[in-house]
């Protein structure tokens, strides 16, 4: 329920009135901690893959009385949101379990309004990951096997249209890090915007 690598809400930035979507939104703690931020006049949109935590979401939204928040069913590689209707996409560690990273960041890109902006933290990797690792179950529960080498991850932003991208802080990863995988892993927050002209 509380797994992620940064708090992308923390950096963000919001303000009261706009519109954000959770990518990866789990049991829903980042879509109401911006839930407080953006205020009754904003929204916060949660897309999750499975029903399960949909449901724990749904009912703690209904327990504490979060009127601004809607979580939805969907895969992070074809959102159920409307073309430019997002003020702001957060992401807490979920995009490096995605298969198709560049339609991860294509499908942000569709649903932000001009001047939108992306506000994720994710895990990335200091060089190529070896196949044992890439084909561990235990590194893809622990969100490893999936990460991308930094610079790969940043590009494929850049590929799917972002501007000013920048890394805001990067710090090791060590959680139930092995020792042959110490100093390897990179917990990233990366921030990247729609051009008005995009």
């Amino acid at each position: 329920m509380g797994l992620g690598c940064g708090n992308p809400v923390a950096l963000a930035s919001l303000k009261e009135g706009e519109t954000v979507l959770d990518l990866g939104s789990g049991g829903g703690i980042d879509v109401f901690l911006a839930s407080k931020k953006v205020g009754p006049q904003g929204k916060v949109i949660g897309v999750d893959i499975t029903n399960e935590m949909l449901g724990r979401a749904k009912s703690a939204a209904l327990k504490h009385g979060y009127s601004n928040v809607e979580f939805r069913l969907g895969e992070i590689e074809a959102l159920p949101i409307e073309d430019e209707t997002i003020d702001v996409i957060i992401s807490n560690c979920v995009i490096n379990l995605a298969v198709d990273k560049l339609r991860v960041f294509k499908e942000s890109f569709r649903v932000l309004k001009p001047n939108g902006r992306l506000m994720v933290s994710d895990l990335v990797t200091e060089e190529e990951l070896p196949d044992t690792i890439r084909n561990s179950f235990d590194a893809w529960a622990g969100c490893i096997a999936g990460a991308l080498e930094k610079n790969a991850y940043l590009d494929k932003i850049k590929q799917a249209g972002f501007k000013n991208i920048k890394v805001i802080s990067r710090k090791p990863y060590t959680i139930n890090v092995s020792q042959e995988l110490k100093g390897k892993i990179t917990s990233i927050q990366v921030e990247a915007h729609k051009s008005p002209l995009a």
